[in-house]
């Protein structure tokens, strides 16, 4: 995975972007370490929207509607939640200085979140950032069994009505793989994403 330190300088929403449209994303060592670093895998995880998976027994959970799914109605939430200790997650990267980049980038319109509630309470969701016609996830949640399962399905068929081109995951895991994630060469991803930054913003809410 290929990184370098960002330094003191401080890292601006406008940074971000560019940064983004570039290949690069930040992250922290720990939610106690103030400090960011750059990221630019060798291998770029992407979910091809054309090649999306869903299991016969998630469609069947979907189909029962377990949850009501909302766009950007918690935005702030959603990254805490993110944040949060998990049995499959002891620790996190987002710390103070990605909380409030990314809530900038969200007042801006470049950061969205899909949230799945049960009744008044938020029980799963994501949040990434759009820019061009691609968007980049950034972390999921999940409370009740398939929540976060159930907001990267709508994710993906919200991209696909408004036309985006790029769903990029950074990274693969075996969850995502089930879903049609796949790892692309450093090479071939700055393609995928030189075409979808070639596109003005595609608005995502």
């Amino acid at each position: 995975m290929g990184r370098k330190r960002s330094g003191y300088q401080p890292i601006t929403p406008d940074v971000l972007l560019r940064a983004y449209s570039i290949g690069l994303f930040p992250m922290a060592e720990s939610a106690d370490d103030p400090e960011l670093f750059w990221v630019e895998p060798e291998m770029r995880g992407i979910i091809p929207l054309d090649a999306f998976h869903v299991s016969k027994s998630l469609a069947k959970a979907i189909r029962k509607k377990p949850f009501e799914i909302r766009i950007n109605t918690a935005f702030a939430d959603v990254m805490k939640k993110c944040a949060e200790e998990a049995p499959d997650r002891r620790s996190t990267w987002i710390n103070e200085t990605i909380h409030s980049l990314y809530n900038a980038l969200h007042s801006f319109g470049h950061a969205h979140s899909v949230e799945a509630w049960e009744g008044d309470e938020l029980v799963g969701g994501l949040y990434g950032v759009s820019l061009g016609a691609a968007f980049f996830g950034e972390s999921m949640f999940s409370r009740r069994t398939n929540a976060s399962k159930i907001c990267l399905v709508h994710l993906v068929e919200h991209m696909r009505a408004r036309g985006f081109l790029l769903l990029d995951t950074q990274f693969t895991t075996e969850h995502l793989k089930t879903f049609g994630a796949i790892d692309v060469p450093r090479e071939d991803y700055a393609k995928l994403l030189e075409a979808a930054m070639a596109k003005d913003d595609i608005p995502f809410a």
